[in-house]
């Protein structure tokens, strides 16, 4: 039995990678069609990369897109790594009230959550736009981070920035030079997610931007109806681009430990 179950979930498991990746390999090999054609393979030709560099409205929304991304990422990180680290010193109530309202919108679906905004930037009477998804992408990335970063605060000693301050140090400078150091891990884990929520996102953002201002994914939606294989070319080079960010986010931590371990042997 427990030979067929293993054999089972081998099978179950290829038929999963296959689902999965079929559809993307799919995507890589006709972009290099020389047709328009997505089920005929007429022969190799890279002019839809070249045609996708020369259409402006696909070049401005990948601008909009990556540019967004990473204000938002940056932001996200600096205000969800400060926030957290200030909750972790707060009483259990307060903590447990803000961890609440700070799950919450990861816990509503995404219509709720764009909808929310959408109302808001109306009521003030804020014209949308590149701001209004910006501001919209920093609120929603802001609670990923600091989920990636209060367990690994929970597990630090609660005495050591105490113990830093004991030594000489100022609040801030036990902050920048004790605690962060040690949740360094935490804050890139987080500012990774925050990159791809933002960089992924379609539903809020579509409900707060404006006339002329759309990303990738509103972009994409626009054309789906119409055959266009530049966006099969779009899509090859994000999935290359996410790729060797994976590889670059194992193998760096990877290379790195093992220097440090020579480096402890050498000693």
């Amino acid at each position: 039995m427990d030979r067929r179950n293993g054999i089972g979930s081998k099978i179950a498991f290829a038929l999963l990678l296959i689902f999965l990746y079929v559809p993307i390999i799919y995507v890589v090999v006709f972009s290099f069609n020389s047709t328009k054609s997505l089920t005929n393979f007429t022969g190799f030709s890279t002019k839809w990369y070249e045609s996708m560099f020369k259409n402006r409205a696909l070049m401005e929304s990948i601008w909009t897109t990556v540019s967004i991304a990473v204000i938002a990422t940056i932001v996200s990180t600096f205000v969800g790594t400060i926030t957290a680290i200030g909750l972790s010193k707060n009483r259990k109530v307060i903590r447990e009230l803000v961890n609440q309202v700070n799950n919450l919108p990861m816990l509503n679906p995404e219509i709720v959550t764009a909808i929310g905004f959408m109302l808001l930037f109306s009521s003030m009477r804020i014209e949308t736009g590149y701001v209004t998804m910006l501001l919209a992408h920093i609120a929603f990335c802001i609670p990923y981070v600091m989920l990636s970063i209060l367990p690994r605060l929970r597990a630090l000693d609660p005495n050591i920035a105490e113990a830093a301050m004991d030594l000489g140090c100022t609040p801030w400078q036990a902050m920048w030079k004790v605690i962060i150091p040690q949740i360094r891990g935490s804050i890139f884990a987080g500012a990774l997610v925050a990159f791809t929520m933002s960089f992924d996102d379609f539903v809020i953002s579509l409900f707060t931007t404006g006339p002329g201002v759309s990303n990738i994914s509103i972009y994409v939606y626009s054309n789906v109806k119409r055959v266009n294989p530049t966006i099969n070319a779009l899509s090859t080079l994000i999935v290359i681009f996410a790729t060797i960010l994976l590889i670059l986010t194992n193998v760096v931590p990877m290379i790195h430990e093992r220097r440090n371990r020579k480096n402890e042997v050498n000693q």
